[in-house]
């Protein structure tokens, strides 16, 4: 089992930053892929970022690609999202996910731990 927490969530204006965090617990040696998603009101779990953490390959969706940045530290099995350039578009739940598959990402589906989520509310 794996053990996911964030935090850093919080309320910002746009054009604003927020960096979360995401510290996991448990079998890690485990885990191939850490993912972030996002999921607001009404609308579907979405993808937002991805790093291998035996690779560092990363992966973003094409809406935050330049404005965030997903990053790991190994030593402290966790994972960060830095987002820059926050936009109202950006407001959602954000959840860590964890994944032993090493060759699929994108989809909620292919992670098998979840956090428990952080909100992220950009005001205009």
């Amino acid at each position: 089992q794996v053990q996911l927490v964030e935090t850093g969530g919080g309320l910002v204006q746009a054009g604003g930053s927020l960096r979360l965090s995401c510290a996991a617990s448990g079998r890690t040696s485990n885990v191939y892929v850490m993912g972030w998603f996002r999921q607001a009101p009404g609308k579907e779990r979405e993808f937002v970022a991805a790093i291998g953490t035996k690779t560092m390959y990363r992966d973003y969706a094409e809406s935050v690609k330049g404005r965030f940045t997903i990053s790991l530290e190994n030593a402290k099995n966790t994972v960060y999202l830095q987002m820059n350039s926050l936009i109202p578009d950006d407001t959602a739940v954000y959840y860590c996910a964890a994944n032993r598959n090493p060759s699929r990402y994108y989809y909620s589906q292919d992670y098998q731990y979840w956090g428990q989520g952080t909100q992220v509310t950009v005001s205009s």
